[in-house]
């Protein structure tokens, strides 16, 4: 789930305009200065007194000068993905900073103490940085602390200073080493975002009900067997990724988050679809991939809202019906199930399909296939394969062409082409039934098996003669020269410019 849902850890978007460092002036507030491949930051930026927000992300910058104290007025500055190892001290004098990122820099960790000295520092990235231990100093002096992102670290644990991060909202703590869920978090109790995925968790404390304002928490990809009933208490989570987990089930208490939006539970064996999930009618997404599922309730049909359902690699042997009453269902995923081997009618009319799937061939069973009213322009030639197929009603749609082997479909005895802009075959001929439809597919078939016999002779005859490859030979024609052959004893003859015309 973690990678479709969107999460909050990225930067917030870049001002639009863009201010080449020729046009700067004495009241340039921002700069943007990233992908230039710098290997130094520029001069003419340490002397904008003004500047408020500098972006040199993705250059190659190895330091950062001690001029850099120069600017006074710096609120953000974003220089991630450089090859910076160590922090100057001046960087420590820069009082008004507020945004800071330096991930995916070679950083020596002895030199970011440096930065506890920002205490008005609210945004603090140190992504990819290898960091195995966060400095005590950092937690101790920086009180204004909105977001901490620490993702792809080495991290075993925080600094029990953690608990000073009192206006702490946002938490990155994804792709570290804990295997056990930092206890001083639940004292945090304005934090919103909590992201552990990827870790080595087996247990999340009961004291996570503590967390009142928690919105998003995310801990795939861990070991955890159960999820604490106090969960329930955190009435303000709208999002909750569990996927990838030990679970066999969820705790009813969750029943209680009536603002749930988004939730994953992929990778768990639950084998239902727990109870609870179906009172959640404000759900958006819904990940349920390799659950062990075998049927849906019948409640589920009141998730009305739902945007996106991942059902894929479980063991559906039958279409669900209640997804028929999803109605702003935008994407289902049902890959990877047992879904066809048996069905025998699928009626799909009076939507807005524009093409049906290649796995209908897969569907051994399948006799009554309704499309009527939908937008499709082509059927899918592995359609050819449902060789049980008895009824297909095709009425109202776009279709110009039918699949050139469909009359391989022996036992098919209806075929409804009404209402359709019909070119092969044409329009007159499908009226006429599907004895004159199949007659036409063969002749035309037949058609283009004597083209292709007449193109292979003509081929071998120019071969034999001598008169070039194949390939040149139409290579010739498409320019309108005339043939090897119109050319002997003849010399060439000097076009004259007819009279009016301009040479």
């Amino acid at each position: 789930m973690s990678k479709h849902i969107l999460k909050s850890e990225e930067h917030s978007s870049k001002l639009p305009q863009r201010h080449d460092l020729q046009q700067a002036n004495d009241r340039t507030f921002f700069i943007d200065a990233a992908n230039r491949n710098l290997i130094a930051i520029p001069p003419e930026i340490l002397a904008l007194k003004d500047l408020e927000e500098v972006h040199l992300e993705n250059n190659l910058i190895e330091e950062i000068p001690k001029n850099i104290q120069r600017l006074k007025n710096i609120k953000i500055l974003y220089l991630n993905k450089n090859n910076l190892e160590c922090l100057c001290p001046e960087l420590g004098n820069l009082g008004t900073l507020e945004g800071l990122d330096l991930s995916h820099n070679p950083l020596l960790a002895s030199s970011l103490p440096v930065i506890s000295y920002l205490q008005k520092l609210r945004e603090l990235r140190l992504y990819h940085i290898n960091l195995r231990e966060l400095p005590a100093v950092i937690c101790k002096r920086l009180h204004h602390l909105e977001l901490l992102g620490l993702t792809g670290n080495h991290l075993e644990s925080l600094p029990k200073e953690i608990v000073n991060h009192t206006k702490l909202r946002e938490i990155y703590l994804k792709q570290n080493q804990f295997q056990v869920f930092p206890q001083e978090l639940c004292v945090l109790y304005n934090l919103e975002i909590i992201d552990l995925d990827e870790n080595k968790l087996s247990a999340i404390p009961e004291e996570i009900g503590n967390l009142t304002r928690l919105c998003k928490f995310y801990v795939a990809y861990n070991n955890l067997p159960v999820v604490p009933d106090s969960l329930g208490q955190c009435g303000k989570m709208s999002v909750l990724d569990v996927s990838h987990n030990l679970l066999q089930s969820i705790p009813h208490t969750l029943g209680q988050l009536t603002e749930m939006t988004e939730i994953g539970l992929s990778g768990n064996y639950l084998e239902k679809v727990p109870r609870l999930i179906c009172k959640w009618t404000s759900l958006h997404l819904l990940y349920l991939q390799d659950t062990g599922l075998r049927s849906l309730r019948n409640s589920f049909k009141r998730l009305v809202n739902l945007h996106f359902l991942d059902l894929s690699q479980n063991h559906l042997e039958h279409f669900p019906p209640q997804i028929c009453m999803l109605k702003n269902l935008e994407i289902l995923a049902l890959d990877d199930n047992k879904i066809g081997q048996n069905l025998k009618e699928l009626y799909i009319e009076n939507n807005y399909l524009e093409c049906l799937p290649a796995s209908l061939g897969s569907m051994p069973n399948l006799e009554v296939l309704l499309c009527q009213h939908n937008l499709l322009r082509k059927l899918p030639d592995t359609i050819c394969q449902a060789q049980a197929l008895k009824e297909l009603w095709l009425d109202d749609n776009l279709l110009t062409h039918l699949p050139e082997n469909l009359d391989s479909l022996v036992n098919l005895k209806v075929l409804s082409l009404k209402d359709n802009p019909m070119e092969e075959p044409p329009i007159d001929m499908c009226a006429k039934g599907i004895e004159a439809i199949w007659s036409y597919l063969k002749e035309s078939r037949n058609r283009k098996r004597m083209a292709i016999k007449i193109q292979a002779w003509w081929r071998g005859t120019m071969v034999r003669k001598g008169l070039g490859r194949f390939g040149d030979l139409t290579k010739t024609r498409k320019k309108g020269k005339t043939s090897p052959k119109d050319k002997k004893g003849k010399k060439d003859a000097k076009a004259k410019p007819e009279k009016g015309n301009k040479k």
